[in-house]
């Protein structure tokens, strides 16, 4: 069934517990006029500062920027930039229950922005401990039976170090895992409903593919290998093809019009699957969302989201 407005009926009710690695997204932007003359590279002249949620926390606010209703667990580090997420996550009134951890450093990541192009980007982080990640798993546990879906971001920082038991948990309580992996290794991603890597990402695991037949034969053996049920690969400029076991897979068209900026794109991809599922959409919907969503998102600078009637105006130009 395709996606329409009453399709959408259902996800001010739907719940997504989400869980993986947080981060701060800051942008320095301004002016480049002159070379430094104590070496050859450009200098900026910061007019203006701006500070976005990155990682997870895109995740979850995506998910509230259509009407959904996200759990955000995670951690960060007991430091300026791990205060921060909790204060723009109870701006944006997004139910976060975060462990914070003195011994790490909350992932940030400052792009220098001049003229709508990113000249540098400067990355701070370090791994989280077990301690604070045990304490995470105990808060997954008692937070389990409030949503109908789990997401796990996994930015590679250590959140989800835990996700195999995350996984079982899950699996036991009839409760779907969706997973944006990362790495070459997703044999930590055993059991899960879905997975939702670029074409890059995949690539990595799945060896030199492209063509969509070739990407659906790979991505059924991965499937069987890992007891998926399904497999979502996002494509850029040619869409995204979901696959499922024994089942013919599902293309569609990128729904993007203009594409101004990537970043955080498949945060938004992940994000309106699991929120699909929530709400009772079937894959063929749910991939109509995170399409016309994504589609919306890349035509804005940085980390982004996309509004309701954002999407629903992005379907009727179809």
């Amino acid at each position: 069934m395709e996606l329409d407005e009453s399709s959408l009926a259902h996800i001010s009710a739907a719940r997504v517990l989400v869980v993986g690695d947080c981060m701060l997204d800051r942008y320095w932007m301004g002016d480049v006029n002159r070379i430094s003359p104590e070496a050859p590279v450009p200098v900026i002249s910061v007019q203006e500062t701006e500070k976005r949620m990155g990682g997870a926390a895109n995740v979850a606010k995506n998910i509230a920027s259509v009407g959904g209703r996200p759990l955000l667990l995670s951690v960060v580090g007991d430091d300026e930039a791990g205060h921060e997420l909790e204060q723009m996550l109870e701006q944006a009134d997004i139910e976060s229950r975060l462990q914070f951890d003195a011994d790490m450093k909350t992932t940030v990541k400052l792009r220098l922005v001049s003229r709508n192009q990113q000249l540098l980007r400067a990355d701070f982080e370090s791994s989280p401990g077990d301690s604070a990640l045990e304490m995470g798993l105990e808060a997954f546990k008692t937070s389990l039976g409030e949503a109908r879906v789990v997401l796990v971001s996994d930015y590679g920082k250590g959140g989800a170090r835990y996700i195999s038991s995350m996984i079982e948990q899950a699996r036991q309580q009839g409760v779907a895992v969706y997973i944006d992996p990362k790495g070459h290794d997703y044999s930590a991603y055993r059991g899960a409903t879905l997975i939702t890597p670029n074409l890059s990402e995949f690539q990595q695991v799945a060896g030199d593919v492209y063509e969509l037949g070739d990407i659906n034969t790979a991505a059924q053996t991965l499937m069987q290998t890992l007891d998926l049920q399904a497999c979502l690969v996002t494509l850029s400029e040619r869409g995204m093809l979901l696959c499922q076991r024994d089942t013919a897979p599902i293309h569609q068209l990128t729904r993007a019009r203009e594409v101004y900026d990537v970043t955080g794109a498949g945060d938004t991809v992940i994000a309106m699957m699991a929120l699909a599922k929530a709400s009772n959409m079937d894959y063929e919907q749910a991939i109509g969302l995170a399409n016309h969503a994504a589609g919306i998102v890349v035509s804005k600078m940085g980390t982004a989201t996309a509004s309701l009637p954002e999407i629903v105006l992005s379907m009727g130009r179809e």
